[in-house]
């Protein structure tokens, strides 16, 4: 049989993925067939893929595969998976906006979202969308939304926190996989000035939980609602989430090339040496680009035809790389990591959300002006990148800052320089145990050199 099962599908009875011979497939069980038929006849499924808010597929027969009486679909394959604790503010709620636009869609034809887990919405070209087909059932006649408890987990909770508290809020969401607690969420959202918006949805909500946490003990009467008025709360969380503004904050990377060191000329050739190198390596499908900051650099592998995650820990910076990928849907993910700390492996039996090189193994990586804030502020040894780095990619584009630059000076104004071996020689050493060293240039009128190393053929 072929079949390499995703990890994080057992929790769902109504079907799972799995790959097969480098492509993504998801298997419909019989048990959800009625559900599926009428997404698929109703006109339900055209219209979303019309407003570009499901990912499209095609029901495919996998050889070597037995679908035991199931149905297997074949989705567009999204480049690079995302979770939502990697999301700048923009992104999260572009996010919670495609799943209530889903849901209030899907009412119109007499479903609704039975999931509203962030985990189901990805990004491709710039627009959030569904990747989860059985996240559908039934509208029933005086039902309550059954994913509004995991709606306001999910989305409300860390986007009113990354709006009132503060933009990294939405790491939260690496340690509480089924959404932030909303007790939680009241508590840290306490003294803030919410409105009644935040005070229905969080707090209030928060509260009826904690008092009728025992219900479940003895009988309680089931709480109906008309059609009427379960549209009408979808689309009050929908002018509300849209309402909601980030943080007016600075950073130190938001506004970094206003502030660069490179002269106009520096920057010019370090373009062009960038786009050399790229080309140089040949056709490149996945390109990660490490402290992207506003994606210059990036954009110039999308223009190769390379599809590139631009990462970078300032979430400022990634928003507004997102909002340029946005504008242009270009194939290009902005995302916020801390290098010094990648997103771990976590869930049940840490298998439901991968690091970022288990999601991904990319052709070649840009690390440009990274590398001294990585050794020197971070005390970490070049030995120790090249080992994690020589396990990811083939290639390797990388910006060495020397203790003559400006900018590792001022980062030496602080602390005492035990980096003896903080020079080119040490680097071309220490990389040269895992890569081949293909090419190096200065960078002109700067202090900087451009590296491009290929991994070593066993």
């Amino acid at each position: 049989m072929c079949i390499h099962k995703e990890p994080s599908s057992f929790r769902d009875r109504s079907g799972f993925v799995f790959e097969c011979a480098d492509t993504i497939y998801r298997q419909i069980q019989p048990s959800y067939f009625p559900q599926y038929r009428h997404l698929m006849d109703s006109g339900l499924y055209s219209a979303l893929v019309a407003k570009r808010l499901i990912i499209p597929h095609k029901e495919a027969q996998p050889k070597g595969h037995d679908a035991a009486g199931g149905l297997v679909l074949q989705p567009k394959r999204v480049p690079y998976i995302s979770y939502p604790y990697e999301w700048c503010f923009e992104q999260y709620k572009d996010a919670a906006l495609a799943t209530l636009a889903i849901h209030l869609t899907a009412l119109e034809y007499g479903m609704i979202l039975k999931d509203a887990s962030a985990y189901n919405i990805q990004f491709l070209s710039g627009y959030a969308v569904l990747i989860d087909t059985c996240s559908f059932d039934f509208y029933k006649e005086g039902m309550p939304w059954v994913a509004y408890g995991q709606f306001c987990r999910h989305f409300l909770a860390p986007l009113l926190l990354m709006s009132k508290v503060d933009q990294r809020a939405a790491k939260l969401m690496q340690s509480f996989i089924d959404g932030i607690p909303l007790d939680m969420a009241s508590a840290m959202l306490k003294g803030k000035r919410v409105g009644g918006f935040a005070w229905q949805h969080i707090i209030l909500h928060a509260r009826m939980i904690e008092r009728h946490a025992q219900d479940g003990k003895r009988s309680g009467k089931q709480v109906t609602i008309s059609k009427a008025a379960f549209a009408s709360i979808a689309r009050s969380l929908q002018s509300g989430v849209a309402r909601i503004k980030p943080r007016n904050i600075q950073t130190e990377w938001g506004e970094y090339y206003a502030h660069t060191n490179y002269s106009g000329a520096a920057q010019v050739a370090k373009k062009e040496l960038v786009a050399r190198f790229l080309e140089r390596a040949g056709t490149l499908k996945h390109v990660w680009d490490f402290g992207a900051n506003d994606g210059t650099y990036s954009k110039l592998a999308v223009e190769l035809g390379a599809h590139v995650v631009a990462f970078d820990i300032d979430a400022v910076a990634v928003e507004r790389n997102y909002l340029e990928a946005r504008r242009t849907h270009e194939s290009m993910l902005p995302l916020v990591l801390d290098l010094t700390a990648p997103s771990p492996a976590i869930g049940f039996a840490n298998r439901e959300r991968g690091t970022i090189d288990q999601r991904q193994k990319p052709d070649c990586i840009m690390m440009l002006a990274v590398i001294h804030h990585l050794t020197i502020s971070n005390n970490l040894p070049f030995q120790e990148l090249v080992r994690w780095l020589s396990g990811i990619c083939r290639f390797l584009i990388l910006e060495f800052v020397p203790k003559a630059d400006s900018q590792v000076r001022l980062l030496l104004k602080t602390r005492v320089d035990i980096f003896e071996d903080y020079d080119a020689e040490h680097l071309e050493s220490a990389f040269g145990e895992a890569f081949d060293l293909l090419e190096k240039q200065p960078v002109p009128d700067s202090e900087r050199i451009l590296y491009l190393f290929r991994k070593h053929t066993d």
